[in-house]
């Protein structure tokens, strides 16, 4: 008779331990949401950790060749909206309130939240500007200055240079790309071909998968860097390389659904619980 006691209480014990745990990770899961800072490293640590910066370019970069296409004019200033969302989701900077008058996202000004450096060059350097610009700036105008688009001399010096340069050479040293010079008859270039196969085929299934097999319908319920990397990868005329080896009809079905969040509300997404409003403030000014 003690045995059989014996062994319900060691599976009560054990049923008690899980419920704890996911009790806590349900726990962690608010505390993240609540605070706006999302974890890079959640997951498998064993795996490339890229960001959000990275993640585009490597979705525009030829495999071979090594650079994106010369005709690509967007992904200078998608890239450095990657830079304010990466900062936002590490809970540096946030969106101002919208106050009484609920001003629009793209009239509300973005605001240091946390001068904590986060250990990435490019994304500090962008922090920095922010920190010691008084009055604050709207992010439409935080992405000209970080692009050097800006018509008054004064904010010139808000421009990142080299960007792509840079971040391409942190994806050599996390061993996905290489580095090489290739001669254009005119001139020599810089070139970082592929060599991580591995880490360009799961970024290109992680977004295909996002809208297809892993599509849940609603963008409040979907991983706020997957949603960031798609509306970021299309402001950059990049998506199109990750949807190129579908089939037709999966195709049809992601473009579709691409284009259900870039016709959403912005403004009411950014106005729901736990929402990420500085996130929604760069996707609304690719969009508008």
């Amino acid at each position: 008779m003690n045995r059989p006691d014996g062994l319900i209480q060691r599976r009560n014990v054990q049923r008690d331990k899980e419920e704890k745990g996911r009790e806590n990770e349900n726990e962690e899961e608010k505390k993240r949401n609540s605070s706006g800072e999302d974890d890079l490293d959640d997951g498998d640590s064993k795996e490339t950790r890229l960001t959000l910066m990275e993640e585009v370019l490597l979705l525009g970069l030829k495999d071979k060749e090594g650079y994106t296409s010369f005709w690509n004019d967007c992904i200078s200033s998608g890239l450095r909206g990657c830079i304010l969302i990466e900062l936002a989701l590490r809970g540096r900077v946030e969106l101002e309130k919208a106050g009484l008058r609920r001003k629009s996202l793209l009239n509300r000004k973005v605001i240091l939240r946390s001068d904590q450096p986060t250990g990435d060059v490019l994304l500090d350097e962008a922090l920095k500007h922010i920190k010691e610009t008084d009055p604050p700036e709207t992010v439409q105008s935080w992405i000209e200055f970080l692009s050097g688009e800006s018509w008054n001399p004064l904010k010139l010096r808000y421009q990142l240079r080299n960007v792509r340069e840079r971040l391409a050479k942190n994806m050599v040293e996390k061993g996905v790309l290489t580095t090489e010079k290739q001669n254009f008859l005119v001139f020599d270039m810089t070139t970082h071909p592929l060599t991580d196969n591995v880490t360009k085929t799961k970024l290109v299934k992680k977004v295909q998968d996002s809208v297809l097999s892993r599509w849940v319908g609603d963008p409040q319920r979907m991983d706020r860097r997957v949603l960031s990397l798609i509306y970021l990868a299309h402001a950059s005329d990049v998506l199109e390389n990750a949807f190129a080896p579908l089939s037709d009809d999966d195709y049809e079905v992601a473009m579709k659904r691409v284009r259900d969040l870039l016709d959403l509300d912005l403004d009411v997404e950014a106005s729901k619980p736990n929402a990420n409003d500085l996130m929604w403030s760069v996707f609304a000014a690719f969009i508008k």
